[in-house]
């Protein structure tokens, strides 16, 4: 018996990485499906009232800070499209760190880790008529609300599946890197997909970008945690390895092609920022500015949230971005736990000294998140005089972000891991 199976996406900006490598996926895997994408949640219902498929699989994934915009989204869909052929499924780095909370939020599925295995065999189950306690990588609701959890997805090569599909040309940066060797104590990364590298081969790349170039894509960008630790397992780049896939990536481009490494969508660790490596850059990328992760002037909180360097890294790596022809954006987060008064202004002494280099600074406020460990720490306070020092360094141009309305993200985060204690989260498994 085979069950005809239509799959809507909540298509939004913010999450299309990962949701072009669940269709990237799905393409690859041939697990045929009609696939819609919504782009609002309007749209959304219009493509599930259309469906006339046996099953409505509609795929919503979602950082941290948007749970509660999406869980409001979720009711609006539903209220407008409460059809018993659906299930919704929320995947991504909230709902692997909060399956119970996203099930109790109106979702009847949560995808637990890396989404391409699990969207496959979840796709194949349903056209097969198969209980989805088979499928690796899920929560599925059981009858007393419980987030019931079935055996976890496998970790594949990143070269399993592409980053993006290629049949419905949704383009966008080539995953070369996935997890993170540096488990710093703020960032969900390493705690999703794991505290080691796994990289792309340059074959696969060059693959990704052929394929590019076919449909007339000239740029090339990347998501990886850390740019110069491609093709290492430990704390030194491999700049031999940085060097082949850069070659290989121009080879693959027209003559009017470019290469974007080391900006966004991605950084450089201040201490690998070095001479050899920024002239490697300048003999292969199109950017002329680099994303440099420091976050703390205080060599105490570095050492407190594991970030493997202090301070003084962060301004010998933007002194030498600058001299090799790059202006540096620097990212800091305020309000990491355990930060004094003393630290906040080493933090912004560093970051003015920073800015008379040349750098540019991007301001951050610490937020919980789940699936850390500090997903249940005290943000540290803020003072109106350090808030005023932000201010004025943005005015003077030296200083951009949003760290207000993550400061506001990070209060509604802190109240929803109190009504969830991580030690009274209810947690069941599947015998599957």
């Amino acid at each position: 018996m085979s069950v005809e199976v239509s799959v809507v996406v909540r298509y939004r900006k913010a999450v299309t990485y990962g949701v072009n490598a669940l269709l990237g996926a799905l393409e690859t895997a041939k697990a045929e499906c009609d696939l819609r994408l919504g782009t609002t949640p309007g749209e959304t219902a219009e493509h599930i009232a259309a469906s006339r498929a046996d099953r409505v699989l509609v795929l919503w994934s979602f950082y941290s800070p948007d749970a509660e915009a999406m869980a409001a989204e979720l009711a609006t869909v539903r209220a407008l499209a409460d059809d018993p052929r659906v299930l919704h499924i929320a995947g991504g780095v909230h709902a692997t760190a909060e399956p119970q909370q996203v099930i109790d939020a109106g979702w009847d599925l949560a995808a637990i880790g890396e989404g391409e295995p699990t969207i496959v065999a979840l796709v194949e189950a349903l056209r097969a008529d198969r209980p989805l306690t088979g499928v690796p990588g899920l929560a599925v609701r059981d009858g007393d609300g419980v987030a019931l959890r079935t055996p976890p997805a496998p970790q594949l090569p990143l070269d399993a599946f592409p980053s993006f599909p290629d049949r419905r040309r949704h383009f966008g940066p080539i995953e070369i890197t996935r997890g993170c060797a540096y488990t710093c104590r703020f960032c969900q990364t390493p705690f999703m997909f794991g505290g080691r590298f796994r990289h792309r081969s340059v074959d696969s790349v060059r693959e990704h970008v052929r394929r590019m170039a076919a449909h007339g894509l000239r740029d090339v960008r990347f998501i990886t945690p850390t740019s110069l630790s491609y093709g290492t397992q430990g704390p030194e780049p491999a700049l031999d390895a940085v060097e082949e896939l850069l070659a290989g990536v121009k080879e693959e481009l027209p003559a009017n092609g470019r290469v974007f490494f080391g900006s966004f969508p991605s950084e450089i660790r201040p201490e690998h920022v070095t001479p050899e490596a920024m002239r490697l850059l300048k003999r292969y990328v199109a950017n002329d500015n680099i994303i440099i992760g420091a976050q703390s002037g205080s060599d105490r909180v570095l050492a407190a949230a594991g970030r493997g360097h202090g301070s003084a890294p962060v301004r010998d790596a933007v002194r030498i971005a600058v001299e090799h022809g790059f202006r540096p954006n620097v990212d800091f987060i305020f309000g990491l736990p355990g930060e004094s008064p003393e630290d906040q202004d080493a933090s912004l002494r560093l970051a003015a000294d920073l800015a008379d280099l040349g750098a540019r600074i991007h301001t951050h406020t610490f937020m919980p998140l789940p699936g850390t460990p500090w997903r249940d720490a005290e943000p540290a306070f803020i003072p109106l005089a350090t808030m005023r020092e932000l201010d004025r360094l943005a005015q003077r141009g030296d200083a951009y972000g949003h760290w207000r309305k993550q400061a506001e993200h990070a209060a509604r985060l802190a109240e929803t891991a109190k009504a969830y204690p991580r030690r009274a989260r209810r947690r069941r498994t599947t015998g599957g």
